[in-house]
């Protein structure tokens, strides 16, 4: 299906409730300048050098976030192949080679660890990013990479709670900016707008709606069990806009729209979370960095505690839309 507020940027789920686990892809069919920043101490990410503005590729076909941990990088091989088999990618002449890039996120503690996202499974995603019908709207929660997150896991497992996929789109005048996310983080989720707690650590292990201030939990003593959250985290996103950016522009963006972690997740960036940001310019307007950046922060936050909101209860963790 298209991309919320674009026609020419496509999105698409693989999601394996039984086993917790699945893919989002966001497809570039054209092409689109690249960049990522990777905020947090425990990325499993793949192609994220060569969108380092020094490099000489500059144009992206595909975003691949996965469940998995590192085995989830399989998919984005399948993802490879798919466009390879549309005839989708920078043309080298002698074949065309979709350049695709991803990030995985820790969910093998949930449902089945031994089953993890492959390359079916990302040919499967791209395929209904780039065939789907757009009529049933994109589904936040419980699917694709969002299907096995969980989120406020720095009181330790217990009191933990689902997470999800969610989006957000927003404009300004001819721009265009819209986030997917995928939150499996440390940190508790607050809404960016209100403060108010959407999904984290609870008080107590039997309170569904009851979250723990993170700060206050933090600064009190709370145990933080490394034994369980050692590198098990990440929150991964695709922050696509229709500005015409640089390599070193869209790179600047990334590491603004970083911030939209900070402002709905505490804590974040943690030496326990493998945080990333993926970004994708299209091209089609001129609009000033800042502006870009800004209006990114804004909508990634939103699409994290929209992501929440969304998940429901499963695998033992209660979720905030029951």
């Amino acid at each position: 299906m298209r991309l919320p507020g674009f026609d020419d940027v496509y999105v698409g789920h693989r999601s394996d409730p039984e086993a917790g686990t699945g893919v989002t892809v966001v497809v570039a069919p054209a092409g689109a300048v690249g960049a990522v920043d990777v905020a947090g101490g425990a990325p499993a990410t793949r192609e994220t050098d060569l969108l380092r503005p020094e490099e000489t590729v500059d144009r992206v076909y595909a975003v691949v976030l996965s469940g998995g941990s590192a085995y989830g990088l399989a998919a984005s091989s399948g993802v490879m192949d798919e466009l390879e088999r549309r005839d989708i990618g920078l043309d080298l002449g002698v074949c065309r080679v979709p350049i695709v890039c991803g990030a995985c996120l820790f969910d093998l503690a949930v449902g089945d660890p031994s089953v993890r996202p492959d390359a079916a499974m990302g040919a499967e995603a791209c395929a209904e990013a780039l065939d789907g019908s757009d009529a049933a709207g994109l589904a936040q929660g419980n699917v694709g990479a969002g299907t096995g997150c969980t989120v406020g896991k720095f009181l330790g497992p217990d009191m933990a709670m689902k997470g999800g996929f969610g989006w957000s789109s927003a404009s300004a005048g001819p721009l265009v900016v819209t986030a997917v996310v995928a939150v499996n983080a440390v940190g508790s989720v607050t809404d960016p707008a209100t403060g108010a707690p959407v999904a984290g650590a609870r008080v107590a292990a039997d309170s569904a709606a009851q979250v723990a201030d993170p700060l206050s939990a933090i600064l009190a003593g709370a145990s933080m069990p490394l034994s369980v959250l050692d590198r098990t985290n990440t929150t991964i996103s695709c922050v696509t806009t229709n500005a015409k950016l640089t390599k070193a522009q869209a790179t600047k963006v990334a590491q603004m729209c970083s911030d939209g972690y900070a402002r709905a997740i505490a804590p974040s960036h943690t030496t326990n979370d493998g945080d990333s940001v993926f970004v994708l310019a299209t091209g089609q307007v001129e609009m000033p960095v800042d502006l870009v950046g800004v209006l990114g922060q804004r909508v990634l936050a939103d699409a994290v505690a929209s992501g929440c909101r969304e998940a429901r209860t499963a695998y033992g963790f209660p979720g905030a839309a029951g």
